[in-house]
């Protein structure tokens, strides 16, 4: 008998990414990702936090208040740390499955790596400065973006 209600491929990898949102300490935007060879295999994944060696219970979660109060000038974003995660030599032309839109930092460090295709689940900061910035530089670079769509079922994690 053959098995016909498996995941698909974005299915599986978008869910990798949605589970490693679940540590982060981000009070507010928790944020997964997950990068994926041209073969798809995972490379490496990355969630939102502290620097190591910086405690996240130590270090400010706020949004608002003095720049020095607030979690960013300190939080190193899942994209980058997925990136920094990973321990090969080359991820040219992998895949990037995120839980949000990259912004316009963690987008230099996925072009100047050679991504070339970033699959995102919410794009809620689509009207920002740092996401246009995204966007625009993406084009320039070639590097396609397209939003996450579930294939006929939505991933659900309950832990």
């Amino acid at each position: 008998m053959k098995k016909t209600d498996y995941i698909k491929w974005d299915e599986y990898f978008m869910g990798i990414a949605l589970l490693s949102t679940e540590r982060s300490k981000d009070p507010n935007t928790s944020v997964g990702a997950c990068i994926v060879s041209e073969d798809n295999k995972i490379l490496s994944v990355g969630y939102n936090g502290m620097p190591i060696g910086c405690s996240d219970d130590d270090f400010p979660w706020s949004r608002e208040g003095e720049p020095l109060d607030t979690k960013y000038l300190y939080v190193c974003h899942a994209e980058l740390n997925a990136i920094l995660n990973y321990t090969g030599n080359n991820i040219k032309g992998a895949k990037i499955y995120t839980t949000l839109f990259p912004c316009n930092e963690c987008t230099k460090a996925i072009i100047q790596k050679g991504i070339k295709e970033i699959i995102y689940k919410s794009d809620k900061y689509a009207d920002s400065d740092t996401v246009i910035a995204s966007k625009k530089m993406l084009d320039a670079a070639g590097v396609a973006y397209r939003q996450y769509k579930p294939i006929g079922r939505d991933i659900t994690l309950s832990l």
